[in-house]
């Protein structure tokens, strides 16, 4: 299974991110997460994950082969991005390490700033829109993060089986959430207050009226965010809006098919 997780900067994406990999990784004999910004690290405190770091020296030794053995001698691996690496030798690490999770027989491999990775502009590499198109049929589930939805490669977004949206303010990210779902895109749009089309039972908020009816984040007195709005969807027709106000997580947040990816507990 491969899961689209997005919403602009600022949504609370890496914290409603991390709690859907706890949920998931002890379901899988492997797990990889590329960890663009350093943000996962709670995976690795908890005891879920061991931690390494890419940098110019594994971008120039590493092969797919040693990726292997890295997943086989530890399992679950936080892969951070060191600073020097630029993006483009960063997806070159990310294409050795995505090729190695294919190979393995179980693997969750999760991509933090996808869009970097897997860009709409330029050549992505056959590995990394290879776990998009073939890597369920391999055994291998994909998670992609990001908060440019519309920089994302068109073939990565469009192959995902389920949806993970919360909420867009850019034009281009907004136009690319009306070619994802199948209710009204509106509901990402925080500035909305009311819509044009109804609004299905299952994503209507829950004691809020009036409106703004569209996903919202929360903040407390102090304007720290303390949650966000999300609808997941999939292509059996699922659909349902969360609160992150209501997660269940352990970790400490930092900053064959394939198994299908559970939810994490929402109250």
């Amino acid at each position: 299974m491969n899961l689209l997780f997005a919403a602009q900067s600022g949504w609370g994406k890496s914290f409603h991110s991390q709690a859907w990999l706890e949920q998931n990784i002890p379901h899988y004999e492997t797990s990889i997460i590329l960890d663009f910004k350093d943000e996962y690290r709670g995976l690795v405190k908890h005891g879920l994950c061991r931690y390494c770091i890419a940098g110019p020296k594994e971008l120039a030794t590493w092969s797919t082969a040693e990726f292997m053995t890295l997943l086989r001698q530890n399992q679950h691996v936080v892969l951070a991005r060191h600073e020097e690496l630029t993006t483009e030798e960063w997806q070159e690490i990310c294409r050795r390490a995505i090729a190695a999770g294919r190979r393995m027989d179980s693997c969750l491999i999760a991509i933090d700033e996808a869009h970097f990775v897997a860009p709409q502009s330029g050549k992505v590499p056959d590995e990394i829109e290879g776990l998009a198109t073939t890597g369920r049929g391999e055994g291998a589930s994909g998670v992609w993060i990001t908060q440019r939805l519309a920089k994302i490669e068109e073939t990565v977004a469009s192959q995902c089986q389920a949806r993970m949206l919360g909420g867009f303010e850019s034009t281009a990210d907004k136009n690319k959430v009306e070619d994802l779902v199948e209710y009204p895109a509106d509901l990402h749009n925080p500035q909305v207050r009311t819509l044009s089309a109804s609004i299905p039972d299952e994503l209507a908020p829950t004691h809020r009226d009036p409106p703004p009816w569209s996903l919202q984040k929360h903040e407390d007195d102090d304007g720290n965010t303390i949650g966000s709005e999300w609808i997941y969807s999939n292509n059996k027709g699922e659909r349902q809006r969360v609160d992150t106000r209501n997660i269940s997580m352990d970790s400490t947040h930092y900053g064959s098919q394939g198994n299908p990816l559970e939810m994490p507990t929402y109250g």
